[in-house]
This record gives C-alpha cells, sequence and structure tokens, in this order.
C-alpha cells in the first residue's frame, strides 16, 4: 500500500451560498472537491475521506419538524439524523468517486462505511450542550417548542434567534475501525465516520445505545487517522491558509510550521472556537499521537499542499 492520506472535508463547504442548497447543488460541490482528491490518488496516496454534516443535520431536522406541525408524524432522533446524511453524503461522495475515476481510466472502488463512535456518557458536554445545530426560532416557536420537546436546551444565537444546542462530546473509539482499516489495505477508497460518527454508549449490559450529540468531525477524523497510522491527516476547509491576527494589518498567513508555534498562537488565543480552533486542535492531537504531518488548507489547494506548496502544514 502506497502512502496513506485521512481527509476530513467540511460539510458547510458543499453549501455554496443561499442559492445553492438543494440536494442537486451539494453534489456537484462533492464532484468539484472529489477531483482535488483524485489528484492526491493520483499522486501515489490511499484516500480515507471524512466529511461534516452541520448544515445538513439541520435540513434533516426542519424537515421533521415541519412534519411533525402539519401532519403530526413523530419526530425523528438526532441521532437517526446523523445516521441519515452520514449515509446521503458518503452516497454522493462515493457515486463522484466512482465516476471520477471512470473518467481518468484508474481502477478503484469507493465505499461507505455508516460508522458509530462511541462517547462518555459521563462527558461533561452532556451537562452542558453547547453546540448549535439546526433553524433559527422566534419567541413564540420557542414557546411551543419548550412544551412539545422539554428535554430540547433552546439558547439565544448572536441575536438572530433562538437555536437547539446538543451536546458535542469528544470521541472515544471508532467502532467500525476494524472494517475500515481492512478495507483500506484491500485498496479500497474509505469514507468513513461521516459527521463525526453516530454517537452511541455502552450500556450496562455492554450494548450499544445512540445518544442525541453531534460529535466535532475534526476531531474524530483526527483519531481515526491516527488509529489507521495514516501518513498525512488533512483538513478541507474554506481558506487556503490558517491566518493569525486575522483582518488586521498584521494578518499573517502561516505556511510550514511546527506544532510547538502553533500551540503556542492556540494559548494566544489566535483561533476562534466552533471555526479554526477545533482545526488546530484536531491536527495538534494527531501529531502528539504519532503523526508526522498535518494540513489545513481548501480543496483546490490539495495537491500543491500536499506537495509542500500551499496551505498550512504543521510538523511535529
Amino acid at each position: 500500500m502506497g502512502k496513506l492520506a485521512v481527509i476530513a472535508i467540511g460539510g458547510n463547504s458543499l453549501i455554496k451560498d443561499k442559492q445553492h442548497m438543494q440536494v442537486n447543488d451539494q453534489y456537484d460541490a462533492i464532484c468539484e472537491t472529489v477531483k482535488y482528491i483524485t489528484d492526491i490518488i493520483e499522486e501515489g496516496y490511499e484516500v480515507v475521506i471524512t466529511h461534516g454534516n452541520g448544515p445538513q443535520v439541520g435540513f434533516v431536522m426542519r424537515r421533521s419538524e415541519i412534519a411533525e406541525e402539519v401532519e403530526h408524524m413523530h419526530p425523528v432522533p438526532l441521532v437517526s439524523c446523523d445516521a441519515d446524511t452520514q449515509g446521503a453524503l458518503g452516497y454522493q461522495i462515493q457515486q463522484a468517486l466512482h465516476n471520477e475515476f471512470a473518467k481518468r481510466g484508474i481502477n478503484k472502488n469507493a465505499v461507505t462505511i455508516v460508522t458509530q463512535v462511541e462517547v462518555d456518557e459521563n462527558d461533561q458536554a452532556f451537562a452542558n450542550p453547547a453546540k448549535p445545530i439546526g433553524s433559527f426560532y422566534d419567541d413564540e416557536q420557542v414557546k411551543r417548542l419548550r412544551i412539545d420537546h422539554p428535554d430540547w436546551v433552546m439558547n439565544m444565537d448572536a441575536g438572530r434567534g433562538y437555536r437547539r444546542v446538543v451536546p458535542s462530546p469528544m470521541p472515544k473509539r471508532i467502532i467500525e475501525i476494524d472494517a475500515i482499516e481492512k478495507l483500506v489495505n484491500s485498496g479500497f477508497t474509505v469514507i468513513a465516520v461521516g459527521g463525526g460518527g453516530i454517537p452511541v454508549v455502552v450500556d450496562e449490559n455492554n450494548k450499544f445505545k445512540g445518544v442525541n450529540a453531534v460529535i466535532d468531525k475534526d476531531h474524530a477524523s483526527s483519531m481515526l487517522a491516527t488509529k489507521l497510522g495514516a501518513d498525512v491527516f488533512i483538513i478541507s476547509t474554506a481558506v487556503e491558509n490558517v491566518c493569525i491576527n486575522f483582518g488586521k494589518p498584521n494578518e499573517e498567513a502561516l505556511g510550514i510550521t511546527d506544532i510547538k508555534r502553533i500551540s503556542k498562537l492556540r494559548e494566544q488565543n489566535h483561533f476562534a472556537p466552533g471555526s479554526m480552533l477545533p482545526k488546530i486542535e484536531a491536527a495538534v492531537t494527531y501529531l502528539k499521537n504519532g503523526g508526522e504531518k498535518a494540513i489545513i488548507t481548501s480543496p483546490e489547494n490539495l495537491l500543491k499542499a500536499i506537495r509542500g506548496e500551499a496551505g498550512t502544514t504543521i510538523t511535529k
């Protein structure tokens, strides 16, 4: 097997703007990203792809809410929305890869693994839900939702309206890791740990049980890269480089840097929570656990970045 790259695609990167939010628009964005990923495969790398699903989970939840409001259908639990979007996005990425391989005459197959990820039921995130998901609601809608769903936590989000917030626990274990590893070793391009994985806990009878939460996809992808012994962990995002002093006259784009400097910059609060910070933390965790190189860049710069010609590269 050649060198292995784990590439994490942001869910938001698949929704370009408010005019391109339909399923076919998402597929077009996936096809574009897959072209850049296939460039890396042609460079000699085996690839495992992960992806976010934040906006997509929001769409599924809103459809469920409308169906409940209008036709009194049962609501879809968040954990099932995680699974639904993992399968749907995996299908689109898988299909786009098959078509791109055929176009280029590459003899490879792609496969999606609907992946469960174990979390700790005592994780502090369950006591302090903080991850906003889904739609915005006004005061009247929130009153009704608090009656219909007393277990939901609804917080004001930056003055734009109320949003449901859910726990975002840290990943402990990737349940299907053996299957993923065997497929990678057999030459498949694997799509796994979508949306950070479907969160599950282990009950007193040693059985898995799904929980309503959202796992950060960068942290889960970092764990996957570590478990697979990936040569490089790549986070594909909206910007070419990580920047410090963003938006200021002394803004600096980071090129090749190391874990010592990036950790110091993190301590100095250069990276925004909910934006670049989780990506930096995931990259650092991967490097501390034995990884050699982590890259953060935009999809169109993936090949240049892996060659050291673009993007932000963090080394040990």
